[in-house]
């Protein structure tokens, strides 16, 4: 049976330690600000890109791989005798999936296998993490893509927007929406479902409310969760709100 080799791209936002650990390659998105562009994780860091968005006052855009780039990354491995994993953002909210499929087509149908995450953030990279584990116990791709598909209508991300100034320069909130949020201090909590952002909740106060409220309906689904891997994600919140909902979330879990 041949090795395994798991591709995913830049928006799975897993460390650069399991990256290592489990040999996992990772192709950058392209980050645009007007005429500037980047590559995510190599030219630019999160702090830098927060920056930016304070400096321009605006969201940047953000492109797919080439078919091109990621077909050569596909290559590379196979002509090692490689089998492929690829896993990335859902093909609802970007074309990299589909650049993946095109890239694909140059290759034997039972060497590479694309898994749609439906998904964004760590709702991927809990797949990328399960499909890790699943090829250390020796698991073929295939076994390995199948099991991952059966996982993927489970997987549900959720996180809380601090400022409404994001969603608005995002175009994903109305100015007048984004004074009222501001005035009556609401902090969306979103969830991603089978590929859709939904607005799930509007509490208002302070983050820490905000979280709370997410830890709720954790808590109420526990009996459904699967708690062998819990990931917080977050954007450069203070330390001690990370602190707080790590201490929190402890609790609830095994």
């Amino acid at each position: 049976m041949n090795k395994i080799k798991i591709i995913v791209d830049s928006s799975v936002d897993l460390t650069e330690e399991i990256y290592q650990k489990y040999d996992i390659d990772v192709l950058p998105l392209n980050i645009n600000f007007d005429t500037e562009s980047y590559l995510d994780g190599v030219n630019i860091t999160t702090e830098m890109l927060f920056k930016k968005v304070k400096e321009k006052g605006k969201l940047p855009r953000t492109s797919a791989c080439s078919p091109f780039i990621i077909s050569e990354t596909f290559k590379k491995y196979i002509d090692q005798g490689m089998d492929i994993i690829f896993l990335g953002l859902s093909s609802t909210f970007s074309s990299n999936f589909q650049n993946a499929f095109i890239a694909k087509s140059e290759f034997p149908d039972d060497r590479i296998f694309l898994i749609d995450s439906r998904s964004l953030s760590s709702g991927t990279g809990l797949l990328v993490l399960k499909a890790a584990k699943l090829a250390e116990e020796n698991k073929s791709a295939k076994e390995i893509a199948d099991e991952i598909e059966k996982i993927v209508p489970n997987v549900v991300a959720q996180f809380t927007i601090e400022e409404l100034e994001y969603l608005h320069k995002g175009g994903r909130c109305s100015g007048a929406s984004e004074i009222f949020g501001r005035l009556f201090n609401i902090k969306p909590y979103v969830k991603v479902i089978d590929g859709q952002m939904i607005v799930y909740k509007k509490p208002r106060g302070s983050m820490k409310d905000a979280i709370d409220e997410q830890l709720k309906d954790v808590k109420k689904s526990l009996d459904k969760i699967d708690q062998s891997t819990v990931i917080i994600t977050h954007s450069l919140i203070d330390d001690d709100l990370l602190e707080y909902t790590k201490n929190k979330l402890s609790k609830m879990v095994d």
